[in-house]
């Protein structure tokens, strides 16, 4: 027997351990030595966030307000929010803290402040006279609730109408309440038993400030005269109001009621009202009261010098107009004009040519706010045309999806699209110019053009240039035209895979320079576009089935990594007829009545006429198999230089060459692993795994990084599957294998014996296949519906383990295969393998259990060439790890430059003959850098994933910097961008914080908290940009863009427009030499005489709460700075201690109050007690 001698065996041990630890200090020394090659510029101080604009129309509109001198339009929202509109391209967003509701916004007309009340009972000064308003002073009611505001023009006392029915005046340079009020009881004195309700309406007699009319809800209206503090006439009506509005001459005013009907009163005459209009309703014989309609929620009378008045109503309409919609009414003269909304009227406010009540108001226009639209009505022209609104305000037109942002992009990119877009604009637009025209442009400093893509739940996809900090639509396309459209939901076919938006858009991938464009659906529909400034008409449209199935039989098998053959040259002449090779011939069930080979949607089979723009290059569509609908599409990518696109859901990955129309890779995502599968998956029978993957376990893959945000529906349907698989235990099955096109046909088994188990199983599939497409349509509509914000449940963090895919989970096997879908894509010219000396074109592919593979491209030459002979597509073996879901690759060269993939150049499709023979001589590859590249050189592999990032070099794959991103959340978007002549990586976690990191050595260089992931509209629609941009959905209307990067923060202050110009105040009206002489006219009012401290005293502390505000601060930063910025801030330094002592003040004023009422009450106590013995007590 041999001798074993241990110390031996150590020995050898050390030894290799000695030259195992020689060789990674030697590529250690190497990655060194490449990290001191890298320069990297970027440093922590080149970044800062901060939000910079936000566009689209305001999310749920709750009030409305108009500076007639400035032309400014404020918009206050039921979130706090405040939005200010200039002229096109000025606009600007402020929120109040609270987040209450604006009930009601009135401008210091011509002073540069708005006043803005809120429903939790404040008031806030705005001062407009700063590039970034801001709040300078605040008033809290304590025990009063806010329902009505009214501040006089020219005037600094704001009258302030509670819930109770008092009236209390507020001075608006100071923003304290003054001793003067006005009680309902002394107000409605004995007219009314009962209590008049809230105070609805508040306005000054036009040609008398010193009469104010009062509208209490019940119905009552009372003139009070200032001065002798009592009222001089008591109005009273049956029907409850909701507005009043004067005639200028101030000798009648009208009132709108809950019964429909409009009250015409004379001032002087209290007992009746002078006349009774019911705009819509039906005049009755016999004299009879017209039957009552809905209410008149407001009404404005404005009159002209040349004409009748106009009496302008929202509402009032008859109730038997069942399912119409809202509607502004016009009176003017004998002609009534109902102009229907598309929406419901929240507010509306007529424009006049002068401010002041007292004078002929010559309206011009009505400015509409509706729930989801602004609305501007010309009534100078007949018919009432509308105005075209400059505003980007149709972002939600249809609910937003998806969108996709794009920095630095060609410069002939905007022109084109702004040409093809000028012509889908509509016609019959008010010839006069859009009057809300204040405010001054910002200074532009940007030099580079930005595009910004919004898909949409109709399918339509829109083009708006941001460039610059504004937004502006460039181009509309509707992906839809494409397809049949069901008249009504009884005539959908029965192969949808979703009840309600089947076009709506996942996914956009765009090639700026080439100007190719591809969108995935979620009817599992691919659709390539090529721009085009011709009008074509297709005969037939070209399209594509894709059978993409997801079967394991034997991993083992190593015929599985290999490609389907591919289609000869041949198939690619007739596009319109081509059916890959390895599809079965269309039809609509299988053999066991299943459907089968169907498409989701029908692609028109006319004609189809393609106006200037994009036009549709291939339509690709997933089939039904065997009963069981396509997975919706999780992954996309086009490239131009290769002719090729590629997409990928949780059951594989397919690759089309568009130019040819064939399909060259249709694999399941095992496939691709081939021998390489670091997983262990038992093989299953067809039966057991149809039924997961067809149902609804896969579908929770399906959006990339966010499957996990719904386990709990999926927990409750693998329960079912579950049970339903116990069934089939034991079984055999006797249906046809439906099988990926790179594996065999099973033959099928019709064994009598099992016929009636067969006959249970199909019932029991039937029932599954029902409730599989119920949870679909639940699960794809939270996943779609942006425009409802879906709440993330607060243990998010918790779920983490499950949502990040780790190999380290104890989830099984089976249930990971299920899992793992097609994340990231990304063509690219590159090492594919260790042994290459050169790079080569190939796509790299990320799926969702944090694998990256490659895929070699051998593409033919260009010319006639690429359209003659086949692209041969091959795995190349290389498998690369992550923890986490693949969300990008990118690729740098030896200098740490960004590589972009290769791309064309666009050029016009359909050219004459000489125009094609000049493009065949021309290079049609535009070749990246990297293949002009010494072979000695490298490239380094940038991976993000859901949990870390890794640099790779190329072709050693050795990993040469790491970084765990995020331990307890996940990555929802990472971006490779360029900022400041570098390249960083950006993410944006589900925890809310937004980080930076250094290339190629993944130091961190910012990393704030700035926004919790909330619902799935921020998930889905938040995405970076180059030149430190990027933007989200904040609301289902509104886009918010920001910026990390400190260069745009400095200069924002510039690129902002200013909403205060100096702008004269008209001239009052002349009163007239008669008027003068008889006392006729206006009459002017003292009201500092009346409301001021010395004549009405203080007002109860305990009533309101003074609280300033920051706006002085945020004025002097953006102050010039020098000798004007230094003394506005040792004045500002003055103001901030005169209010420090106000507040001291204020407080000790509080404290001397509670206790005079302690002593006050002390004192009641012992009169009450004194005489009495103590065993009365």
């Amino acid at each position: 027997m041999r001798k074993f001698n241990i110390r031996k065996v150590l020995d050898g041990l050390t030894a290799v351990s000695a030259v195992a630890s020689a060789s990674s200090a030697a590529q250690q020394q190497q990655a060194g030595n490449r990290e001191t090659e890298i320069q990297e510029t970027l440093q922590s101080e080149h970044f800062q966030l901060c939000k910079t604009v936000r566009h689209g129309f305001p999310y749920q509109p709750s009030a409305l307000a108009f500076d007639p001198v400035q032309k400014i339009l404020a918009i206050g929202t039921q979130t706090g929010a405040l939005r200010l509109f200039g002229r096109p391209g000025v606009e600007c967003y402020c929120q109040h803290d609270s987040g209450a509701a604006v009930i009601q916004l009135q401008f210091l007309i011509n002073e540069g402040a708005l006043v803005s009340a809120l429903a939790d009972d404040t008031l806030h000064l705005w001062n407009l006279r700063q590039k970034r308003p801001a709040i300078l002073h605040s008033l809290k009611f304590n025990r009063e609730r806010i329902t009505f505001c009214h501040l006089p023009f020219q005037s600094k006392w704001l009258y302030v109408g509670t819930e109770r029915g008092n009236i209390h005046i507020v001075n608006v340079e100071s923003f304290t309440l003054s001793g003067y009020v006005i009680m309902w009881n002394k107000a409605i004195e004995l007219s009314s038993k009962s209590h008049p309700g809230p105070v609805v309406h508040i306005s000054d007699n036009p040609m008398d400030e010193g009469k104010l009319l009062i509208g209490f809800e019940s119905g009552t209206v009372v003139l009070w005269d200032l001065k002798s503090k009592k009222a001089d006439y008591r109005y009273t009506h049956d029907e409850a109001i909701h507005s009043v509005a004067w005639h200028h001459e101030g000798k009648q005013f009208i009132c709108s009621h809950s019964d429909g009907t409009l009250t015409i009163w004379n001032v002087k005459s209290p007992t009746k009202p002078f006349q009774t209009i019911t705009p819509h309703g039906k005049q009755l014989k016999d004299g009879k009261k017209p039957e009552p309609c809905k209410p008149i929620l407001k009404v404005e009378y404005k009159t002209t010098r040349a004409g009748e008045p106009f009496i302008i109503l929202s509402g009032g309409l008859s109730y038997d107009t069942v399912g119409r919609r809202p509607c502004l009414t016009v009176m003017h003269g004998k002609s009534t004009a109902v102009l229907e909304m598309d929406y419901s009227i929240v507010d509306f406010l007529t424009l006049c040519e002068t401010p002041y009540p007292n004078d002929f108001q010559e309206p011009y226009a009505v400015v509409v706010l509706l729930e989801k639209d602004l609305v501007l009505i010309d009534l100078a022209q007949n018919g009432y045309p509308i105005f075209e609104n400059p505003y980007p305000l149709t972002i939600h037109e249809s609910p937003v999806t998806c969108c996709e942002y794009f920095a630095d992009c060609p410069v002939d990119l905007i022109p084109a699209l702004y040409s093809v877009g000028a012509r889908q604009k509509r016609q019959g637009y008010s010839k006069k110019e859009w009057p809300i025209s204040g405010g001054n442009w910002g200074v532009i400093t940007q030099s580079y053009s930005e595009i910004i893509i919004t898909g949409h739940a109709d399918g339509s996809i829109k083009f708006w240039d941001a460039s610059a900090i504004t937004l502006q639509v460039l181009y509309k396309l509707k992906t839809a035209k494409v397809f049949e459209k069901s008249r009504n939901k009884d005539d959908r076919p029965n192969t949808d895979i979703v009840d309600e938006d089947p076009y709506a858009i996942q996914i956009i991938s765009w090639c700026p320079e080439s100007r190719m464009l591809c969108i995935a659906g979620v009817s599992a529909h691919v659709i390539i576009y090529r721009f085009s400034k011709q009008e074509v008409t297709t005969e037939v449209i070209p399209m594509l089935e894709v059978r993409l199935l997801y079967e394991i039989n034997d991993v083992e098998t190593p015929d599985s990594e290999q490609v389907p053959p591919v289609p000869t040259p041949g198939t690619g002449s007739n596009p319109q007829s081509v059916v890959p090779q390895s599809h079965p011939s269309t039809s609509s069930s299988s053999s066991d009545g299943l459907r089968d080979n169907v498409p989701c949607l029908k692609v028109k089979n006319s004609p189809l006429k393609q106006s200037p723009g994009y036009q549709i290059e291939l339509v690709i569509q997933l089939v039904w198999v065997s009963g069981e609908p396509p997975q919706q599409i999780t992954s996309l990518a086009i490239n131009s230089a290769y002719g090729l696109v590629v997409f990928g859901n949780c059951n594989g990955i397919a690759m089309v060459d568009y130019l040819q129309k064939t399909v060259l890779l249709n694999l399941g995502t095992i496939e691709l692993y081939g021998s390489n599968d670091p997983y262990r998956r038992e093989p299953r029978s067809p039966r057991k795994t149809r039924q997961p993957s067809g149902g609804m376990l896969t579908v929770a893959s399906c959006m990339c990084g966010l499957s996990n945000l719904y386990s709990e529906s999926v927990k409750k349907l693998r329960t079912s599957y579950i049970s339903l698989c116990d069934i089939n235990e034991g079984t055999v099955v006797p249906e046809d294998r439906c099988k990926s096109p790179t594996s065999g046909s099973g033959s099928p088994n019709n064994s009598d014996d099992e016929q009636k188990v067969n006959n249970f199983i199909e019932k029991v599939k039937t029932k599954s296949r029902k409730f599989s497409k119920m949870v679909t349509n639940d699960i794809a509509k939270m996943s779609r519906k942006l425009s409802l914000p879906t709440e993330l449940k607060p243990d998010l963090d918790v779920k983490d383990n499950s949502f990040s895919r780790s190999r380290s989970s104890s989830v099984t096997s089976i249930d990971k295969e299920s899992r793992e879908a097609i994340s990231a894509l990304h063509f690219c010219e590159t090492f594919t393998r260790k042994a290459d000396t050169s790079p080569s074109p190939c796509l790299w592919v990320g799926t969702t259990l944090g694998t990256v593979l490659v895929i070699v491209l051998n593409l033919p030459p260009g010319g006639e060439q690429r359209l003659l002979q086949p692209v041969i597509v091959s795995p190349s073996g290389t498998i690369l790890r992550l923890k986490g879901a693949i969300l990008r690759m990118a690729f740098l060269d030896t200098t740490g430059s960004l590589v972009p993939p290769a791309h064309e150049t666009w050029r016009e499709h359909y050219e004459d003959k000489d125009e094609k023979e000049k493009a065949k001589k021309r290079r049609p590859v535009s070749v990246s850098p990297s293949s002009s590249q010494e072979i000695s050189e490298n490239q380094y592999a940038v991976i993000c994933s859901e949990k870390q990032a890794k640099v790779i070099s190329l072709p050693s794959q050795n990993c040469i910097y790491k970084q765990n991103i995020t331990e307890t959340s996940f990555v929802l978007r990472g971006d490779i961008v360029s900022l400041s002549n570098s390249i960083c990586l950006a993410c944006f976690c589900a925890n809310g914080h937004i980080m930076t990191f250094s290339l190629p050595s993944l130091r961190p260089l910012l990393d704030v908290y700035y926004l919790p992931l909330t619902n799935m509209r921020i998930a889905r629609t938040f995405c970076f940009t180059d030149n430190g941009q990027a933007l989200y959905l904040v609301s289902p209307t509104e886009i918010q863009r920001l910026t990390y990067s400190q260069e745009t923060c400095e200069n924002l202050q510039e690129m902002l427009g200013e909403l205060f110009t100096l702008v004269e105040t008209p001239e009052a009206p002349n009163r007239g030499f008669f008027k003068g002489l008889f006392g006729g006219g206006a009459q002017s009012l003292d009201r500092e005489e009346l409301f001021g401290e010395s004549a009405s005293g203080k007002a109860s502390r305990s009533l309101a709460q003074h609280i300033p505000g920051p706006g002085g601060i945020e004025g002097v930063k953006g102050a010039a700075s020098g000798v004007v910025g230094e003394l506005a801030r040792a004045r500002l330094a003055l103001d901030e201690r005169g209010q420090k002592l106000g507040e001291l003040e204020e407080k000790t004023a509080a404290m001397l109050y509670s206790a005079d009422s302690f002593s006050k009450h002390a004192h009641e106590m012992m009169l009450k007690y004194k005489d009495k013995k103590w065993y009365q007590f």
